[in-house]
């Protein structure tokens, strides 16, 4: 024990004694990585109406469903296909207006369900009777097919990560063309949520035998829409 707490003393010791990086230091990293990122994006611009298919083509390449869809169609669209698909009770965040929206426009077999009580509350229920969770993403990383989510309380994390299907609706003037852009623009740096989640695909993993399966540690369906928000003639600055 006492070694242990030698060994953590000297490396707590080493950290104390370093001398923080100068300030000019940092901010030469940064302008170094905003030059990179800025000078790739020159080359290869990628306008708004652009980022659509390239975010359409990641998502679908990491085995998602992903369809484009208009302002007004996409409730009938989604609600059809969750009748379809056999779900019986769908999370959502009722309170907002795409919540109210898609409720609306749900068949009477599928119940509308609102994350109103403490998780520990109905856990089981939650985890054994709910099909689908319904959440609306804060953007979009169209370079890599991500969907960034905050969660919120309304809205928690566990709607995108309990249920087997997850459907998330991210509109098309939200789509970043990397991350840099994205961290940038939303200004992370100024103060992030308390937590962000990146979707980029339905859950998967290859532990076992190095065999591929979806949905072992997260939902085994992701349902993407893409809401064509743009003007008729957007071309979009990079």
């Amino acid at each position: 024990m006492s070694a242990a707490l030698t060994a953590r003393e000297r490396m707590l010791g080493r950290l104390r004694a370093a001398k923080p990086s100068a300030p000019a230091a940092v901010e030469a990293i940064d302008a170094a990585i905003d030059s990179h990122y800025q000078a790739r994006r020159a080359a290869a611009p990628l306008p708004a109406r652009d980022r659509i298919a390239a975010m359409q083509a990641a998502l679908r390449a990491a085995h998602a469903q992903v369809d484009g869809v208009s302002t007004d169609g996409w409730p009938a669209l989604l609600a059809q296909r969750l009748g379809a698909h056999g779900v019986r009770r769908l999370l959502l965040d009722t309170g907002s207006a795409e919540g109210q929206a898609l409720r609306a426009a749900l068949p009477e077999s599928v119940e509308a369900l609102s994350f109103e009580r403490p998780l520990g509350q109905w856990k089981g229920e939650l985890f054994d009777t709910v099909d689908a969770g319904f959440t609306v993403a804060r953007s979009g990383i169209a370079a890599s097919g991500t969907l960034v989510i905050a969660p919120d309380a309304a809205a928690p994390r566990t709607v995108s990560l309990a249920p087997p299907l997850h459907i998330c609706l991210v509109y098309a003037s939200t789509l970043h063309v990397d991350l840099h852009a994205a961290a940038c623009a939303e200004r992370w740096a100024d103060g992030m949520p308390s937590n962000l989640v990146l979707v980029s695909g339905p859950s998967k993993t290859s532990d076992i035998q190095q065999t591929l399966a979806y949905g072992a540690h997260g939902p085994r369906w992701l349902w993407v829409l893409i809401v064509d928000d743009l003007p008729a003639q957007e071309g979009g600055q990079p």
